[in-house]
């Protein structure tokens, strides 16, 4: 996996997918909220669901289950949040549908429903390298620093030994 991918208008370095079929990927999130906060993205650049095909979206959402199978076992998830925000009037912060895996853990938000209010205000920016916290600690947006090309590479490389332990290989292209 040697070629560049695209997120809407922004390029992601290869080290950063962890996982890809042969009409979408996964990768590890720039600005996560909750440990294991993933993205899984068609390869297609369409702003909208309605705009993939039968072949993409099915892809899409069993790429989606065979990503969160995973991380349900890593991160003893007992639930998750699977969103898509379906257009900017939705939310969506990049025009390439995408949808947001959150692994679950009780007591991890103090109102449960605070995930709807992080994920509202979640975008993909740039900004100054900061530290993955190892307790959950939910900043407000503009306190939430982007993680080093390092700490998303280290992470992705874990997710995608989960995959091939879970699946036999993180690249079902191949």
């Amino acid at each position: 996996m040697t070629t560049m991918m695209r997120f809407g208008k922004f390029q992601i370095s290869p080290s950063n997918v962890f996982y890809r079929t042969a009409l979408s990927f996964a990768i590890v999130n720039l600005r996560p909220i909750v440990p294991g906060h993933v993205l899984i993205i068609p390869n297609r650049i369409v702003p909208r669901i309605s705009q993939l095909t039968n072949d993409e979206y099915n892809d899409l959402w069993m790429t989606v289950r065979n990503v969160q199978n995973s991380l349900e076992k890593y991160y003893n998830a007992g639930g998750f949040n699977v969103a898509v925000q379906d257009g900017v009037v939705a939310g969506q912060s990049v025009p390439h549908v995408h949808v947001h895996i959150l692994p679950r853990t009780k007591g991890d938000f103090e109102r449960n429903d605070d995930v709807y209010d992080e994920l509202e205000e979640w975008a993909p920016r740039k900004g100054d390298a900061g530290k993955v916290k190892t307790e959950l600690e939910v900043l407000d947006d503009e306190d939430r620093k982007d993680r080093t090309e390092e700490e998303m590479n280290k992470e992705a490389e874990l997710y995608r030994n989960l995959m091939i332990q879970n699946n036999g290989d993180y690249d079902s292209e191949s």
